[in-house]
């Protein structure tokens, strides 16, 4: 079974505008809402892609019913806290070449409701896949990370793990099934700048070495890096008009695991996962899977084993 965990949704407004000018009505040309939060766009992909799965997480006031509701339409189970206030909106502008990203910090979580949810994280059927990715609401501290990979892991869980915050290295402790950090979160756990190839595979190897079984490194319209203790690959990105890249990262992760539950090889759900997060780069949201046969075909691997 398969499960996901978004501590702090949303519902994301994407607009595009032909420009933004200050202290002016901007009126929009498009504009789309989604269900949202990084889990959650996982579990909508997941579905797309034919996988069943249940999404858990925080939700409160109408926006939280309006995200309960579009996942459930989608045929998505749910589990959702209850909280008191209202689950966030953030928005998405596209401006010309420009894009604006305007994110909420969300309602504050209670004592309380964290440990409601930790309960249910902890009646996940042992050997189920669980994914945590996202940000933290107000009231949890990031050592909540570390209870959540304490639990997957005494619970015999495979967890993935998609979150900006050091706690992340304290994580691997627990051997989490897979990681996925982008270039910019690298730089960031080591305390690093402008890093190569070579270096990002080094430090790639590192999160290996303290304890993650598999690393999956998104390099946005450069590809993505595949790191095990067996072997590394690389896959290029396919090119094209990018729209938003605000989901991108959670497509590549949700096909990825999808493909390897479907029993792909990891070479064939790389590639496959490169190609859903260009394609939903190319979109106004998370891709359609329509495009995807065409994409692959762009998608150029490379096995680094031996040189690295």
């Amino acid at each position: 079974m398969i499960y996901t965990c978004t501590l702090n949704p949303a519902i994301d407004l994407f607009v595009d505008v032909d420009s933004l000018d200050p202290f002016v009505v901007n009126r929009t040309n498009t504009e789309d809402y989604q269900a949202n939060g990084k889990a959650i766009n996982i579990s909508i992909l997941l579905k797309r892609m034919g996988l069943d799965n249940t999404a858990l997480g925080f939700i409160g006031g109408f926006t939280g019913k309006y995200i309960e509701n579009e996942l459930q339409q989608q045929g998505i189970e749910t589990n959702f806290v209850e909280i008191d206030g209202i689950t966030r909106i953030n928005t998405f502008v596209r401006a010309g070449e420009k894009e604006y990203k305007i994110v909420n910090k969300g309602p504050l979580i209670s004592e309380k409701k964290k440990d409601e949810m930790l309960q249910k994280i902890k009646s996940i059927p042992k050997g189920s896949v669980l994914f945590v990715s996202g940000s933290l609401p107000k009231g949890l501290s990031e050592e909540t990370f570390i209870e959540i990979a304490e639990i997957a892991s005494y619970n015999n869980l495979k967890l993935i793990l998609d979150v900006s915050s050091k706690k992340l290295l304290d994580c691997l402790a627990y051997h989490p099934y897979l990681i996925k950090p982008n270039k910019e979160e690298l730089e960031y756990l080591f305390n690093k700048e402008k890093l190569s190839e070579d270096e990002i595979i080094l430090l790639g190897k590192e999160l290996l070495q303290k304890g993650a079984e598999r690393v999956l490194i998104s390099l946005g319209e450069e590809g993505a890096l595949y790191l095990s203790n067996q072997e590394t690959i690389r896959v290029t990105s396919p090119k094209g008009e990018v729209i938003n890249t605000a989901c991108a990262g959670d497509a590549l992760l949700s096909s990825f695991v999808g493909k390897l539950k479907s029993g792909s090889s990891i070479e064939e759900a790389l590639v496959y996962a490169s190609a859903t997060g260009a394609s939903t780069a190319f979109s106004m949201g998370l891709s359609d899977l329509s495009d995807i046969e065409h994409l692959v075909e762009e998608i150029d691997v490379k096995h680094l084993s031996e040189k690295h």
